[in-house]
């Protein structure tokens, strides 16, 4: 006589397929890529670069300007503004020792920050990605000598400093170990370019030349090693069946 009524979804089982569909491998990766397309068409937009390297408010002096320097510097470093630009800023406006601190305090930053953000919204679906040799070859190289691997990656710049905060997000690489080679291996090239900054008005200076030569030398090194490491991951990689 009468029609069955039809069964009404449980609220709860929908929410719980809403919950993973957003919480899915892909759905974070998405979020990833906005929030990086974001941060590189606010930097392109804005250019906040010139306000470190020309506009920097005159009242800010002291520990409380380098401090503030470090921050903005970390979060560039995420917009992929170069950090060399912003290494030759910290020596001009805090000198050699103070800009060197705030340098690699922001470089830290910014990797710790980049780093994060590969791990929690990235992982999953980039490590579907890697399907190359010398992809494959390189997490497995990060993920068994990870703080050795990145501690040379910075001390040879050869790869942009993004691309290495997210290559190292997608191994098993520990957070720690992460932080404290970047932080490590940057010392070498950033003090070059933050004496290189701080000496800019006197380019014939002993310093500037010697930061100019440094600067040089370890690029064509970072260059030389990097088309070795990618020759040996090459090799090393088993074929594919």
């Amino acid at each position: 006589m009468f029609d069955p009524v039809p069964t009404a979804r449980p609220a709860g089982a929908t929410a719980l397929r809403r919950s993973k569909a957003l919480l899915s491998p892909w759905s974070r990766f998405s979020l990833l890529v906005a929030v990086l397309l974001g941060a590189a068409s606010t930097m392109l937009l804005f250019e906040p670069q010139r306000l470190l390297a020309s506009g920097w408010p005159q009242q800010l002096t002291g520990s409380g300007a380098a401090m503030l320097f470090g921050l903005a510097y970390g979060a560039l470093t995420v917009a992929f503004v170069p950090r060399p630009l912003l290494n030759l800023a910290a020596g001009a406006l805090f000198g050699t020792q103070t800009g060197l601190a705030a340098a690699l305090a922001g470089t830290v930053l910014g990797a710790g920050v980049s780093f994060m953000l590969g791990r929690v919204l990235g992982q999953d679906a980039l490590r579907t990605l890697l399907r190359g040799k010398v992809l494959t070859a390189a997490d497995g190289v990060l993920s068994r000598h990870g703080f050795r691997s990145v501690l040379a990656l910075r001390l040879f710049p050869g790869i942009p400093f993004a691309a290495a905060n997210y290559c190292a997000a997608t191994s098993r690489m520990g957070y720690p170990p992460f932080l404290l080679a970047t932080g490590l291996g940057s010392i070498p090239n950033t003090a070059a370019y933050v004496i290189a900054g701080s000496e800019a008005a006197s380019p014939t200076s002993p310093l500037f030349l010697a930061a100019m030569g440094f600067i040089v030398v370890s690029g064509l090194g970072g260059a030389l090693v990097a088309w070795r490491k990618r020759h040996r991951l090459g090799r090393d990689t088993p074929p594919d069946k």
